[in-house]
């Protein structure tokens, strides 16, 4: 071993403690923002709003509201396409919060896809 022996300590110095601090925080804030995020609703219309989905950020679908206009017994496959359309519109709107309100949070660090 040189002289002067072990220097810095473990890691190089080890985490400050206000960084260990700040990281709890941190994780606290982030586990209250999904708490909320979980809680709001994304609606989204489809075919100039004849078809309304509403998904929680969960992402689960928690109301489907069809025009009775758009009902055509000769036609389902468009109420189909636009159930559909309106469903994935509210999951991209609730994911795009989600991805928002964590970029503020963590002031654009990569988590890694966590949320």
């Amino acid at each position: 071993m040189a002289k002067g022996g072990f220097r810095g300590g473990p890691m190089g110095g080890g985490m400050n403690m206000n960084m260990i601090k700040q990281a709890q925080k941190m994780q606290q804030d982030m586990l209250k923002m999904q708490e909320e995020l979980e809680n709001r609703e994304y609606t989204a219309t489809a075919g100039g709003g004849v078809v309304t989905a509403t998904v929680g950020g969960n992402r689960q679908l928690k109301l489907i509201e069809i025009d009775p206009e758009a009902v055509d017994p000769d036609d389902v496959e468009m109420l189909e396409d636009l159930i559909v359309a309106a469903v994935n519109e509210a999951i991209r709107a609730a994911e795009a919060d989600t991805a928002a309100s964590m970029g503020k949070l963590t002031g654009g660090l990569n988590l890694g896809g966590m949320f």
